[in-house]
């Protein structure tokens, strides 16, 4: 998960320096991140599917060394494109590798431990959310020694290369080999529902209508967090220890991204899933507005893009729970990857924010819609997706 990071989190170092190198518009190049976040979580299914059919010794592996080979194949092509054509195939080869890596991993933290299921697949995606923060720093620094196609070429090579190699090292449990205990914490269902049968509840789509809402106001800071802070003209001032906003924001932002992840899975927990939702995405909301509001300064901005992302990368350790709880653990690779097909809708939605900041001429109005989205997602946290599934425990018990 460390090792495909900056596919997605990287990303917005890249996108100046393809629009000067190559003159292509930035909402084109956007498009690439749009491409690469849709098919890393569209084909999650697939990848879910083959994992957890194959068998918990091949599936995960197999799934696992094929999306380190992608990713590799993707940066490759991605540093010799001179077609926008080409840097989207790119895209879509690590976007699909990226997916493959993502699917196995969480799929297997949400089996092998059934009453801490938050925390273990919270500190599994954080190595996704955190990752990035051991490269951004080389990877800026590569794409002003040796240029950004260099720097895509040699990422990708090791980055695929080492994902590919640990691959032999991942399983899943084997049948009996994980036991639910006999009083857990919090409501687990006491069957597995197939893909087809989660479908057809409105627990799954609530859950997805939220993941969407959510995921598109975190992928907006993501994609733009770069151009956010030229435009704040804090981008190049230096904050502490002779680090640039920029650069300590997008450190800073990563380890909370990834600290968010593993906390709020401890929490929900403990306290309950949609109570954890309601606490993180309110304070998500405040952290959209406190940017908003105070972001020109070069240390209030690093301090409230930190909370952004530390509010806004839990939906990976939280939604997965919540999904295997509801629906069982022996499908939950593939349900796991169905569910985080909303964040691929919600990428769409990324380049709609150059478009609400150039209505409005400023960021501020990005920041507002982010917030109410989110305010949105905790009142149905509580009121609606809440007894939503203590109905469908009560049913099925």
């Amino acid at each position: 998960m460390i090792m495909i990071a900056n596919l997605q989190y990287g990303w917005t170092l890249f996108v100046g320096p393809m629009h000067r190198a190559r003159g292509w518009p930035t909402a084109e190049i956007q498009v690439a991140f749009s491409i690469f976040i849709a098919l890393e979580t569209w084909l999650t299914p697939a990848a879910g599917w083959l994992a957890d059919t194959l068998g918990a010794r091949r599936g995960p592996r197999l799934v696992v060394a094929l999306g380190g080979a992608l990713v590799a194949v993707g940066w490759a092509i991605t540093s010799a494109a001179d077609s926008l054509e080409l840097l989207y195939l790119g895209a879509a080869l690590s976007g699909c590798g990226a997916g493959g890596v993502y699917a196995a991993c969480v799929g297997n933290a949400v089996k092998w431990f059934p009453d801490r299921r938050g925390l273990a697949v919270g500190i599994t995606a954080a190595g996704f959310g955190a990752g990035a923060a051991l490269t951004v720093i080389p990877i800026r620094l590569s794409i002003a020694a040796h240029g950004y196609a260099a720097t895509f070429l040699w990422f990708g090579l090791i980055q695929g290369g080492l994902t590919a190699a640990l691959a032999s090292a991942l399983r899943a449990p084997e049948a009996g080999e994980v036991r639910m205990p006999a009083a857990p914490r919090l409501p687990q269902s006491a069957e597995s529902l197939p893909p087809r049968a989660v479908l057809r509840t409105p627990v799954f789509w609530l859950l997805y209508l939220m993941f969407v809402l959510v995921s598109a106001s975190g992928l907006m800071a993501t994609a733009q967090l770069a151009v956010i802070a030229r435009d704040y003209n804090v981008s190049d001032k230096i904050v502490v220890l002779g680090a640039s906003t920029l650069s300590a924001a997008l450190v800073i932002d990563n380890v909370m991204n990834g600290a968010a992840r593993p906390f709020f899975g401890w929490v929900s927990d403990r306290i309950g899933r949609e109570y954890a939702m309601a606490l993180a995405f309110g304070l998500g909301a405040a952290s959209y507005w406190l940017l908003g509001a105070f972001g020109k300064h070069p240390v209030s901005f690093v301090i409230f893009a930190g909370l952004i992302f530390f509010t806004w990368g839990e939906i990976f350790s939280l939604f997965p729970s919540t999904c295997t709880d509801t629906f069982g653990p022996r499908y939950a690779t593939v349900n796991a990857g169905l569910l985080y097909t909303a964040k691929g809708m919600s990428a769409w939605l990324v380049p709609l924010a150059n478009v609400l900041k150039g209505a409005a001429g400023s960021w501020h109005s990005v920041f507002t819609a982010a917030a109410l989205m989110n305010i949105l997602v905790v009142a149905l946290a509580l009121f609606v997706l809440r007894p939503l599934r203590a109905a469908q425990h009560a049913k099925a018990g």
